[in-house]
């Protein structure tokens, strides 16, 4: 796969991500709810201040710890990724997944490092601003990431989610597809050996 090509894959997946995410910031009330189909997929929108799937590290400290690790991962596969496509023998899908873990993880990035600067806090009752006039509601690499699919799949009879509760955003999504698909379907390419692939 062309390096060019690759790079617009990113940029598709990462610009969806974030029009997603602004859209949800600034158009709905922190813990609203939108049916999207039926009693199984709901809008939902909720933030969250630490990593994947509402899981939190502990707090700033642990919030800056997260940020940087991320955005060192990046790089480390952005570097993997620029030495795959100088190999002649590198599968399409491996390319293909690796770009799906790549977007996902910018688009949280993005959210880490620019959300705390160019939004204010949204609450129950008001709906975030884009570029409000008092500033933002946190610094550099300290905010929120936006989260919004919520599949309460299976529930009891009053209603509670006894199966897959956690909220979570598109660039979850992207990441856990990639890591999946590539475990599933290209696991040969990396337990071969480099002469091999």
């Amino acid at each position: 796969m062309k390096r060019r090509n690759l790079l617009i894959l990113i940029a598709l997946l990462l610009v969806v991500d974030q029009v997603v995410k602004i859209l949800v910031k600034t158009h709905m009330t922190l813990d609203q709810y939108i049916p999207a189909f039926g009693k199984w997929f709901y809008i939902r929108f909720i933030e969250n201040p630490g990593a994947a799937f509402g899981f939190e590290l502990g707090g700033n400290y642990g919030k800056l710890i997260l940020s940087l690790f991320r955005i060192v991962a990046v790089g480390l596969l952005f570097y993997y990724l620029d030495k795959l496509i100088r190999r002649p023998r590198v599968p399409t899908g491996v390319m293909v997944g690796l770009a799906l873990i790549l977007a996902g993880a910018l688009g949280n990035i993005v959210d880490s490092m620019f959300y705390g600067l160019i939004f204010n806090e949204s609450s129950f009752a008001t709906v975030a601003s884009l570029f409000p006039d008092g500033g933002g509601y946190a610094g550099f690499l300290h905010g929120k990431v936006v989260d919004m699919l919520y599949f309460p799949i299976i529930r009891n009879s009053a209603g509670q989610t006894l199966f897959f509760s956690p909220v979570f955003n598109l660039a979850d999504a992207y990441i856990s597809v990639g890591v999946i698909y590539l475990l599933i379907f290209q696991w040969k390419f990396f337990s071969a050996k480099p002469e091999d692939q």
